[in-house]
Parts: C-alpha cells; sequence; structure tokens
C-alpha cells in the first residue's frame, strides 16, 4: 500500500477530493511515521469528515449550512427569537438574515408571527418540518460523536475532551464543558 505524502493529502484537500476514512487513515499514518505532525491539518481533516455527513443529510432536506446553523439555533432557543437574535449571534447583516429565514419559510420549516407585546418585532415560530429537521440534525450530530470516539475507552474519551478544550484555551477560544452520559444520568 502507498501511503500518501503531505504534498498528495495538500493536493486532495485543495482539489476537494473525497476524503474517506482510508485516505485519512493513510495521511495521519504517513504523517506519525514522518513525525511531522500538523495538527491543524488533522483538525481540518476531522473538521471536514463531520461537516460532510451534516451537509449530506442537510441536501437531503434541501437546506443550506446557513440555513442548518438557523435550524440548530431554533433547536436551543427556550422562546421563538426574533431575527435581531440571529443577527447578533451570527454576527450576520439584517438583509442576510431576512433571506435566510424568508428561504425557510417558502420551505415551511417555520413562520414569523409578530410579537404580541412589540408589533415591530416578528418571532420565529419553528413548524412541524421544522422540528423534524431538527430531530435528523440531532441524529446525525450523536451519530458522528459516537463514530468520533470508537473504541475509545471511557478514559480515554475523558483525555480527548481534555486535550481538545486544552488546545482551544491554548488558541485563545473559551474551551467547552460537556456533560458525560454518567452527569446526564445523575442529574
Amino acid at each position: 500500500m502507498v501511503f500518501p505524502t503531505p504534498k498528495n493529502v495538500r493536493e486532495l484537500l485543495t482539489r476537494k477530493w473525497k476524503i474517506t476514512r482510508i485516505n485519512v487513515a493513510c495521511y495521519i499514518f504517513a504523517e506519525v511515521r514522518n513525525v511531522n505532525i500538523h495538527y491543524g491539518r488533522l483538525l481540518r481533516i476531522l473538521h471536514w469528515c463531520t461537516d460532510q455527513t451534516m451537509t449530506h443529510a442537510l441536501e437531503k432536506m434541501e437546506l443550506t449550512s446557513a440555513q442548518g446553523h438557523i435550524m440548530g439555533f431554533l433547536a436551543h432557543s427556550t422562546e421563538p427569537p426574533c431575527p435581531r437574535d440571529i443577527e447578533e449571534k451570527f454576527h450576520l447583516s439584517h438583509p442576510t438574515v431576512s433571506g435566510l429565514l424568508s428561504r425557510l419559510e417558502k420551505k415551511e420549516f417555520i413562520q414569523l408571527r409578530p410579537d404580541e407585546h412589540d408589533r415591530r418585532c416578528k418571532r420565529i415560530h419553528v413548524l412541524p418540518k421544522g422540528r423534524e429537521c431538527m430531530e435528523n440534525m440531532d441524529q446525525v450530530i450523536r451519530g458522528n460523536e459516537k463514530r468520533l470516539v470508537e473504541g475509545f475507552t471511557e478514559e480515554e474519551q475523558a483525555l480527548f475532551a481534555d486535550f481538545l478544550n486544552r488546545a482551544i484555551a491554548n488558541m485563545g477560544g473559551a474551551p467547552c464543558r460537556r456533560q458525560t452520559h454518567k452527569e446526564d444520568e445523575t442529574q
């Protein structure tokens, strides 16, 4: 078996060729073999792999990535937000958000309704098709999470999360803390 060199992998990534598990495994092996580990590139490949499963699921529902992010935001909202909330959360302009919401409304994922207390504001309400979309996205995310740590022991999973959070903190980001399954069960 011929392992791809970093140059070959770079060509694969820049040409956006389909990366399979075998290509990724070969690339990681080649990087470790050469003792020339580029963590950023490995993280990019990992992000690409997880992103592709979500993109595929969104395409089945005829949604774009941006629309998927909006639906994800709506899934975690405790009350119907207004478009301004989306503008602030995603740092998007008013026309961009208006266009995204308009297309989601045409596809019957959401409905914009006037706020009961402030008629100037419209609230975004998720329709049944939107809830179905959220459930599908949740299943894809859970599947990605499960596949990501497949073959890891519980201790390795905890270490992996710790390493990722420390790397995020090292780069100036705010690490996130996710509850483990055991913590979920006790609450």
